[in-house]
């Protein structure tokens, strides 16, 4: 494997998005223990954001009041489609940094990137204050993450050669997905040089708990590997690879990818058979791609959880009992609104990262669970 910008990074990292809660509140003791479990494993690299509620000031709690600065690298992003000015997005820079008390960053991303918001990006002249931020040590490395096609990546890549290294969604299910195109933005951002940090390689926790038929290739060639390390293993293995973030949001699932990540092996020839077979079975499922990040709820004018509506109809779509599945949806839709109070506004695809028909989709999840 040839050299690239971040091959000596240990390869599982540990994104601060889902972190565990208790109600409401991120549970900062279960995160504190976590986040020194991480560390005592030899893992480095922690990933965070300006819009992930809650996660930012928990990083400080967890991490930065509690280890040495140079025994972590700190990954924090700018959202410029939250920002209703330029002013608005260049100051997220500022809060992040009172947020989390880091002092710097390793590395600071350009949030979400595609076709329909990148003009927002050039506007705010948000890449020259990245460089100028980068100028006076403040921050170290500079990329940004991307949801869209190759042919939008492959636009940004030749505009802005500066960018040090890409964050794409990178799993075994999505690799020839028509909407993800995992594999063809992965071979462009090598094809430009770039490093490549991956997210959703879990798939939102869809692949740490794939169709049974899926589970039954896993067990029946190693019996004590759990689906997880399929998914996160199939990411680490590809060539350059800065690191791989892993959502964990309890202990066990910690312990269970460290387990395997702390003396990562590649995936050998039997197991990319097998994978290649879970991709067959995968893309037969009628299950909706939904990875939970949320973004879809907080400018829902009815307050329909959308993922939790998605994740109770793929219980039943996935092979799942259908009582079962409407008593998710009964439990998700609680005092909240229901998936056929959708009004059609579109605001959620609108900021959908996975560029889903959600009101179709909550249309069909109506009919499914309602009746």
């Amino acid at each position: 494997m040839a050299d690239y910008f971040g091959k000596e990074t240990p390869k599982l990292g540990f994104g601060l998005m889902r972190l565990p809660k208790r109600g409401a509140i991120i549970d900062t003791k279960q995160t504190s223990q976590m986040v020194d479990m991480f560390l005592e494993a030899g893992f480095t690299y922690f990933d965070t954001a300006y819009v992930y509620l809650g996660s930012e000031a928990a990083a400080k709690r967890a991490l930065v009041d509690r280890h040495p600065r140079e025994s972590f690298t700190l990954a924090t992003k700018v959202n410029a489609s939250v920002a209703p000015t330029e002013k608005a997005a260049r100051k997220q820079f500022d809060t992040s940094l009172k947020r989390t008390g880091a002092e710097y960053f390793d590395y600071y991303l350009l949030h979400c990137l595609m076709a329909k918001n990148r003009e927002k990006y050039e506007k705010y002249h948000l890449w020259e204050h990245v460089r100028r931020l980068k100028e006076q040590g403040l921050i170290r490395h500079v990329g940004f993450s991307f949801h869209d096609g190759p042919e939008v990546l492959d636009s940004l890549l030749t505009e802005h050669p500066e960018v040090e290294f890409v964050q794409l969604q990178l799993n075994y299910s999505d690799w020839e997905d028509p909407q993800v195109t995992s594999r063809a933005n992965y071979e462009v951002a090598r094809r430009h040089g770039k490093s490549v940090v991956v997210m959703e390689p879990v798939k939102g926790g869809r692949l740490a708990d794939p169709p049974a038929e899926v589970k039954k290739l896993f067990t029946d060639y190693a019996p004590d590997a759990s689906p997880a390390s399929w998914a996160i293993r199939f990411a680490a293995s590809l060539d350059g690879i800065l690191t791989v973030l892993s959502g964990m949001s309890n202990v066990a699932q910690m312990q269970d990818n460290l387990s395997f990540m702390k003396a990562f092996q590649p995936l050998n020839d039997a197991e990319r058979q097998i994978i290649a077979q879970a991709q067959q079975i995968l893309g037969r499922s009628a299950a909706i791609p939904c990875t939970g990040c949320a973004y879809c709820v907080e400018g829902c004018p009815q307050r329909i959880p959308i993922p939790a509506v998605f994740a109770a109809a793929n219980q039943h779509l996935s092979g799942g009992s259908l009582e079962q599945a409407k008593a998710s949806y009964r439990a998700a839709t609680e005092h909240k609104g229901l998936a056929s109070a959708c009004v059609g506004c579109r605001h959620c695809e609108s900021v959908c990262p996975q560029h889903l028909p959600i009101t179709d989709h909550l249309k069909s999840c109506a009919q499914l669970l309602e009746n």
